[in-house]
């Protein structure tokens, strides 16, 4: 896949000595899931996967951080050859805002998505992660999606000035998030078929399609051409691969020989506490990784 499969570069090992084989698949781990080994510090995380095999890294929270610690996160990753991946632009679990008319909100979205422009450029990325909000409930289906479509067509024509890609998620209702208006992969695959342009595309969430649609690889290979990024996380629990009911071994293989090489976000939290569970997804991260 073109859009996503940028290759991963790598410092000498005597600049920093690799003490772990990298992973085949590009797995990007987010805070928090190792820092029981890792400590607290963001840097000192970044550091720590790397000499793991982790060549990638995002951060969904991003946009929170203060523009300083976006800079040391920055600069820590580039300066180990690793990648970063997404970052939320724009989020809310309440507001209708692609779904609907209201034009203050609709404002608000597009503000966020200037702002985002300059994360993605100080954190060299190419991928934003953009929420679309909730469903409107009181306006038929068909009218929502149009809007949606119409806002999608104005993001992707700022995001096309700066070499960016949107990526939409599919949210499941049946756990996580009722009333969101991007529910299922079909969904997310027909407005990025409508606004046709190669700055918006999907998100695809093993841990979300397996809760809201089930029948995950077909799914998968039915959406492929919009795909550009992969995020992953076991069910139940949204913890680490092999601690629920998804067969992760199958599943990262069949997206290996796909050819995909683009992020895999590692968005879960660890089934174990402390340094065992942390411990414990790490192993499951080298049990799944495809040969």
């Amino acid at each position: 896949m073109g859009l996503a499969g940028m290759a991963t570069a790598s410092l000498p090992s005597v600049l920093h000595p690799r003490l772990e084989e990298t992973f085949n698949m590009k797995f990007s781990p987010d805070f928090g899931i190792f820092s029981a080994l890792a400590g607290d510090d963001p840097i000192d995380q970044i550091k720590w996967g790397y000499d793991q095999g982790f060549r990638a890294w995002e951060n969904t929270g991003l946009k929170f951080r203060s523009v300083q610690e976006q800079e040391k996160i920055s600069s820590t990753v580039q300066n180990l050859g690793m990648e970063f991946g997404q970052f939320v632009g724009t989020m809310t679990f309440e507001n209708i805002t692609f779904a609907g008319t209201d034009e203050a909100l609709r404002k608000g979205v597009l503000d966020d998505i200037e702002k985002s422009v300059e994360i993605a450029q100080r954190m060299g990325t190419r991928f934003v992660h953009n929420v679309l909000g909730v469903a409107h409930p009181k306006l038929p289906y068909e009218f929502q999606m149009a809007n949606a479509i119409d806002l999608l067509r104005r993001i992707a024509e700022i995001y096309e000035k700066h070499d960016l890609i949107m990526v939409m998620e599919s949210m499941n209702a049946k756990h996580d998030h009722p009333g969101m208006f991007l529910r299922t992969i079909p969904q997310a695959y027909a407005l990025a078929k409508a606004v046709n342009h190669p700055s918006v595309k999907v998100l695809f969430d093993f841990y979300h399609v397996q809760i809201e649609e089930g029948n995950v690889l077909p799914t998968l290979d039915l959406a492929w051409d919009e795909i550009a990024y992969i995020q992953m996380g076991d069910t139940p629990g949204r913890d680490e691969p092999t601690s629920g009911e998804i067969n992760f071994w199958n599943a990262l293989q069949h997206v290996h020989d796909k050819g995909y090489r683009g992020f895999v976000g590692l968005e879960h939290g660890t089934s174990l506490p402390g340094k065992e569970g942390a411990q414990k997804a790490l192993e499951a991260y080298r049990s799944v990784d495809p040969k």
